[in-house]
């Protein structure tokens, strides 16, 4: 009978880091960092009204906020997957400290539409440097096994600063007002800085990962076309891009005016909307977490489903017969929506055994810009058609459906290639492990 002892380390693969109460300390400092961006992200969720009337603008003016600072994180996640590679977490998460904190102070102060759409493309850098460095950071600290909980925890963390933004800033807007809300939270981002220099760090002892020699443009080509290469990768991909952005384009900008303005709710009823998906995000990322964590095989299967379920759902609300839909109905359609940020973690569990330590930044960085290119899409289009339709949400939302069945078609297709390679991965994996000596 083998023992408990070696029973863990037939678990582990060779090099794995070790984990434990150090790995969870230096990884929550990184994660905090995630959490603060993501308040800062998502803060014009709830601020969408309050900005058209701030700025003077119409429906596709407003989602160019959006857009804009979305369309810089896409543009930057191969850049920052290099970056991480290269410098390591430390110094990129340092450095999007500073942008998104400078970002979330210069929207607090700007004057003007211009002005505003700048400091959220600088916002959108920094916070475009967050989650693929705390991804990394977990697979530096815990063991590879571990990985699918790990980066569901992160997304977690993620979206409890969505509901900071939800409960807190909405608050802070009504009581405050523009300037001193956004002004205020911007503190979040220099206390972050101040934790993550101090206690952030890298690796574990013994664990530094091995001199990679870069060798400049031919070393960034060679990285992002051996991720490319990987079926797991582009699958990473395509499952991000089809669960992410339905809530995303909900929670960032046009959730709350489809429930104020075409379903007829207030404010307050519809900012409880908006938290329900926040909370199911929150509970049902730590059942997928468990579940992939025990059952790999599960990993398409619940994206497959999840992606059904929201096209479901939205469909069903999208087409009732009245002028709005019953309150059952939208409870139905945010919990479900809840289930769409827990989803496109699965995408970096193909990424991720996809690709060697080495190259883990830019496989994770190629996965994350899937779903939020489907959301700057979404938002351009929802915006456009509102314009062009009279506020037709409709019409308007009807657009989700057309990048949901993009992606599924990819997915279906790249589903047979991922597993071949990632067994063949997994085997060539034991047998190194055989030849590891005691």
């Amino acid at each position: 009978m083998s023992s408990p002892k070696g029973s863990a380390q037939a678990a582990r693969l060779p090099g794995d880091p070790p984990g434990g109460r150090r790995a969870i300390a230096v990884w929550s400092v990184g994660v905090l960092v995630y959490f603060v961006a993501v308040v800062f992200r998502t803060s014009l969720g709830v601020a969408g009204l309050d900005a058209a009337d701030r700025f003077h603008v119409n429906a596709s003016a407003l989602s160019t906020f959006s857009i804009l600072q979305l369309l810089v994180y896409a543009g930057m996640q191969i850049p920052v997957g290099l970056m991480v590679d290269r410098l390591g977490t430390k110094k990129v998460l340092t450095l999007g400290a500073a942008l998104f904190t400078v970002g979330q102070l210069g929207f607090a102060l700007s004057p003007t539409y211009g002005m505003a759409l700048a400091s959220r493309a600088l916002l959108g850098c920094g916070d475009a440097m967050t989650f693929i460095s705390v991804l990394r950071l977990g697979t530096r600290w815990f063991p590879a096994r571990r990985g699918p909980l790990v980066g569901q925890l992160a997304g977690l963390a993620g979206m409890a600063g969505n509901l900071v933004s939800t409960l807190v800033i909405a608050r802070l807007l009504h009581d405050v007002g523009w300037t001193a809300a956004f002004a205020g939270s911007s503190a979040l981002g220099a206390v972050a800085l101040v934790l993550m220099l101090l206690f952030l760090k890298d690796h574990p002892e013994g664990h530094e990962p091995a001199p990679v020699a870069h060798q400049g443009a031919a070393y960034v080509r060679r990285q992002i076309a051996a991720s490319w290469r990987e079926p797991g990768t582009r699958l990473g991909l395509w499952v991000h891009f089809t669960t992410q952005f339905p809530a995303m384009v909900f929670l960032l900008l046009w959730g709350l005016p489809f429930l104020v303005e075409a379903q007829g709710l207030s404010r307050a009823t519809a900012g409880e909307l908006l938290t329900l998906i926040v909370v199911s995000n929150m509970v049902i990322g730590l059942v997928y977490g468990q579940i992939i964590a025990r059952h790999h095989a599960a990993r398409l299967p619940l994206a497959l489903g999840t992606v059904l379920a929201t096209a479901a759902v939205w469909a069903a609300t999208l087409a009732y017969p009245a002028d709005h839909a019953p309150m059952w109905l939208l409870l139905v359609l945010c919990v479900v929506l809840g289930a769409c940020g827990p989803a496109s973690m699965i995408g970096f569990d193909f990424a991720r055994p996809a690709n060697p330590p080495e190259r883990q930044g830019t496989g994770s960085g190629i996965t994350n810009m899937g779903g939020f290119v489907a959301s700057m899409t979404t938002l351009l289009a929802v915006g456009v058609l509102l314009d062009a339709t009279g506020q037709n949400y409709g019409i308007a939302f009807s657009s989700v459906f057309v990048l949901q069945t993009l992606g599924l078609t990819q997915i279906l297709r790249l589903r047979r290639r991922a597993a071949l390679r990632e067994r063949e991965r997994l085997v060539a994996s034991r047998v190194e492990t055989v030849h590891v000596p005691a």
